[in-house]
């Protein structure tokens, strides 16, 4: 039985102030919350601050990326031992936002993924088309490719501790959202293609996630897909009551 898992990605948003501020107020809104996983991964500045303040209570700590290597001359970057020491479990990898604005590749991605591994942390590994792509019929072909490239040369054991997010790239910040049917096809595609990787059992124990324009509104018919094991959640994340709401929202499916 895969565990639903809710992550907020805030991107570029709060203080450290603010987000201390912000998951004192979701530790209430979510005390006593069970059968769900629920992380947080909030700008570098403000991993240390909410690390201590989330301390025993039910919500872990993810970062928003991280570099390669365990240190040395690149300015600016942030690295797995870094992470793993200010408490993070989860990091988010190859979002589409570093693939667009930054030359993010797969291959980068899948230097990012072997690393974080190695140091224990989780990678919430993104993938997507864009609308251009899924317009001519090639989400499948787009998204496997990324999905072999930015996990090749993996056991099906490291697979299995992988968490995938399907983040369709034309449904990122926009209002618009994949159909839960739509959504369950690509989720259910992912899942085949890691089963041809890392084989049927290792597939089934990765939690695949979908994320672009997730909302209370929306949640429950997304979470309800059999092949849609929680959501990375953007700009409802950056709520307290919405993003409880789309917690509370995969209880209920």
């Amino acid at each position: 039985m895969r565990v639903p898992f809710l992550a907020g990605n805030w991107k570029m948003y709060k203080t450290v102030a603010e987000a201390v501020e912000f998951v004192r107020s979701l530790k209430g809104a979510l005390a006593g919350v069970q059968g769900v996983e629920v992380a947080v991964c909030p700008p570098f500045t403000a991993l240390h601050a909410v690390a201590r303040e989330l301390e025993d209570s039910n919500i872990v700590l993810g970062a928003q990326n991280m570099y390669w290597e365990e240190e040395g001359a690149y300015t600016g970057e942030i690295s797995p031992v870094m992470l793993k020491e200010t408490g993070c479990r989860y990091v988010i990898l190859g979002h589409s936002e570093r693939r667009q604005y930054f030359g993010e590749r797969d291959e980068d991605v899948n230097a990012k993924v072997k690393a974080a591994l190695k140091h224990g942390l989780v990678p919430i590994v993104c993938v997507g088309e864009r609308l251009e792509e899924r317009e001519a019929g090639d989400t499948e072909k787009i998204v496997g490719t990324q999905v072999r490239r930015s996990l090749a040369g993996l056991s099906g054991t490291e697979l299995a501790r992988l968490v995938v997010a399907y983040e369709p790239v034309w449904a990122i910040g926009t209002g618009r959202t994949a159909s839960p049917e739509d959504a369950q096809e690509v989720n259910a595609f992912i899942r085949r293609v890691l089963a041809g990787m890392g084989g049927e059992e290792a597939a089934r124990q990765v939690r695949i996630q979908y994320g672009g324009s997730v909302k209370p509104e929306n949640a429950a018919d997304l979470l309800g897909q059999p092949d849609i094991d929680g959501a990375l959640v953007g700009g409802a994340s950056l709520k307290v009551e919405s993003f409880a709401a789309i917690v509370r929202a995969a209880l209920r499916v």
